[in-house]
């Protein structure tokens, strides 16, 4: 597999070797080794999700306190999804930076988000399936959201699904009710970069 960092640091594009015969593909999507090699720190896998969306669902941007945070290992096993990672880390030398990866049925990349980071997605077609690896388990008191449509990130979204029919973008009324990057900040929820890093040095051991 070929492993990229983003143009947010701490976030990777991870592209497998794709193994195709007459019986369908075969892929490692997750490799140990390659991947703390690249990130400098293994992944500590204390909970795996999936979520199905039809199209036009738009799910984030999410992100959860440092320490612990939440680092995600994300893939798309059926469909398409535009996977964004945004520099909510406050002090950043990129913040308030996104960079995106389509993640999909055909070149199967994954997207890593290391802690501190923020997560968020629009699915392209009906049914698409995404799976995360994720460092931490779910606890609502430690999660956060910014508004995925707030100008002041400027998220170009897609609006032409997969097979070409305009796209709606349809949130949660939670992600509806986000926050934007400044309010977020005023209000003290976002995490700092040095405290971010920090965490993240520790996690190499």
């Amino acid at each position: 597999m070929q492993i990229r960092e983003l143009s947010v640091p701490g976030a990777f594009e991870v592209t497998p070797r794709l193994f195709g015969d007459p019986r369908g593909v075969f892929l490692e999507w997750f490799k140990a080794g390659p991947f703390a090699e690249a990130v400098g720190h293994p992944l500590d896998l204390a909970q795996a999700n999936c979520s199905v969306s039809a199209a036009g669902v738009l799910r984030g941007i999410h992100f959860a306190d440092v320490p612990p945070g939440q680092a995600k290992y994300v893939t798309c096993a059926q469909g398409a999804v535009l996977d964004v990672v945004v520099d909510i880390r406050v002090g950043s030398p990129t913040f308030g930076r996104w960079d995106s990866v389509l993640l999909d049925d055909t070149d199967r990349r994954a997207v890593y988000l290391g802690e501190g980071l923020g997560h968020a997605f629009m699915s392209l077609q009906d049914d698409s399936t995404v799976l995360y690896l994720c460092s931490s388990g779910y606890a609502p008191e430690r999660e956060h959201g910014i508004h995925p449509l707030d100008p002041t990130v400027g998220i170009e979204w897609p609006t032409t699904a997969r097979d070409g029919s305009p796209l709606t973008p349809r949130l949660s009324d939670k992600d509806t009710g986000a926050p934007t990057l400044p309010e977020a900040d005023h209000q003290g929820l976002l995490p700092s970069f040095d405290a971010v890093s920090a965490y993240v040095a520790g996690l190499g051991g």
